[in-house]
């Protein structure tokens, strides 16, 4: 089967960065589906494994945590989906990811494809829709269904693929959506996707939240970069929870988290998977729940720019779009030829 990866790891900017390969297609055993993939979006995590991880001999690696498809098959221990279903999922870190036409994928983190969207649209989704729902409900402990309404969210990083989805899922949670962005385009963005107000995370971020009248905020999710921390203690309720994505080797002081008996959570999508919890299944869950609230209406695509076919080209170009760290929504690549 067509695939696309890399045997030397290092920069986008070699044509041997991501090449076009043929392996050979795997055969579903366990819990696994294989999926005919459709499309893909490319996230921060791919661009990071690529410079960083490094091939083994004779073994490209073949990226993608994003994916919607078709089941192809299914394992023996196999059965939320049958052959013929349309799934969309982000997959697991430790395995062969979905830069290929045929991917292995545990079911149990897999969801049902919303009818309405298109195989592409469907793709810019699940790793970012895992990761948002993740970071409110399972670490902040929102309730999803609006027990927590009319409570306030600062989201640094809004603009982003975990952001725009993040902005829907807390809207649709009843709590008052405070996004950053730092562009005019993407404040257009944040604000078409339902953020009730837009603070710039380039300037001082303390000064314009309390303009808006909040001297605190309820709760805090840091989807770019640990260097506002020292803002989201600032800015936390006294007893409120930060929430963030981004391991850091920069300081965090926490005697204000302490004083003020404040939390903080790591989210990290694909721990489920890696350690196998015994809740893993809470994934298919929760994209077969949103994959529900789009085809209802009440949320939408974080889609922004397609390319196609997929080949090592365009994704190239892809992973140089998210290494700009300029991209708003998602950038997926669509179509084996």
């Amino acid at each position: 089967m067509k695939a696309i990866g890399y045997t030397t790891h290092g920069a986008i900017d070699r044509d041997d960065a991501l090449i076009d390969l043929e392996i050979d297609t795997p055969t579903a055993i366990g819990h696994d589906i294989l999926v005919k993939v459709a499309a893909v979006s490319v996230n921060p995590v791919d661009t990071k494994v690529r410079q960083n991880r490094e091939a083994m001999p004779n073994a490209p690696v073949v990226l993608g945590w994003d994916a919607s498809g078709i089941v192809e098959a299914v394992g023996p221990d196999a059965t939320l989906f049958q052959v013929g279903d349309e799934v969309y999922y982000a997959g697991d870190i430790t395995r062969a990811g979905s830069n290929s036409e045929f991917q292995l994928v545990d079911e149990r983190i897999v969801g049902t494809k919303p009818t309405s969207l298109s195989f592409a649209e469907a793709a810019a989704l699940p790793l970012t829709t895992i990761t948002a729902y993740e970071a409110f409900f399972d670490r902040l402990g929102i309730d999803r269904d609006g027990a927590n309404k009319g409570e306030s969210i600062l989201i640094i990083g809004a603009g982003g693929g975990v952001g725009s989805i993040g902005i829907q899922l807390a809207k649709a949670a009843g709590l008052e959506v405070i996004a950053t962005a730092s562009r005019p385009e993407t404040e257009v963005w944040v604000k078409s996707l339902g953020a009730d107000h837009v603070i710039n995370h380039r300037e001082d971020m303390v000064a314009q939240t309390r303009a808006l009248g909040m001297q605190h905020i309820d709760h805090i999710a840091i989807f770019n970069d640990m260097r506002h921390w020292e803002t989201a203690v600032e800015l936390i309720r006294p007893q409120g929870g930060i929430v963030t994505i981004d391991d850091t080797n920069l300081p965090m002081e926490m005697a204000g988290m302490k004083t003020k008996a404040a939390s903080l959570h790591w989210e990290f999508m694909f721990a489920r998977a890696m350690h196998q919890t015994p809740d893993m299944i809470e994934q298919h869950h929760l994209l077969t729940y949103v994959a529900g609230e789009i085809d209802a209406g009440r949320m939408r695509t974080t889609l922004d720019t397609v390319l196609s076919p997929i080949n090592a080209k365009n994704m190239r170009e892809a992973h140089r779009l998210i290494e700009t760290g300029t991209a708003k929504g998602k950038v997926v690549v669509e179509r084996f030829e």
